[in-house]
């Protein structure tokens, strides 16, 4: 899914337009930069935790000519999924089976 495609899903669920649609991912995306520069837990429930982490400086290699590089310490965004979203993705054919509700007159 790219953004074009959650801008026609979120416009068809709600019955907003695409423009607005478009105007509230906006919104979303550039609150949620704005807290993670500030080094700021993005707390959404459901779905998951973004954080940011750094990651020290180390030497490493240049893979083209072999010699020794210092390579900078850099910030990095991690994401956590949320216990809802954990279960929704890893659950068995199993878990589906008994969530289905039994037919009526069954």
């Amino acid at each position: 899914m790219n953004r074009a495609d959650l801008i026609e899903k979120i416009s068809k669920d709600t019955g907003v337009t695409k423009t607005t649609a478009d105007q509230i991912i906006d919104s979303m995306i550039g609150n949620i930069r704005d807290a993670l520069k500030k080094r700021e837990k993005v707390m959404i429930k459901d779905f998951g935790t973004l954080t940011v982490s750094k990651r020290s400086a180390r030497k490493g290699r240049n893979p083209q000519n072999g010699s020794l590089i210092e390579i900078e310490e850099r910030s990095f965004v991690r994401f956590k999924t949320g216990k809802r979203m954990d279960s929704a993705l890893n659950r068995t054919r199993f878990d589906t089976i008994l969530d289905e509700e039994p037919e009526k007159g069954s």
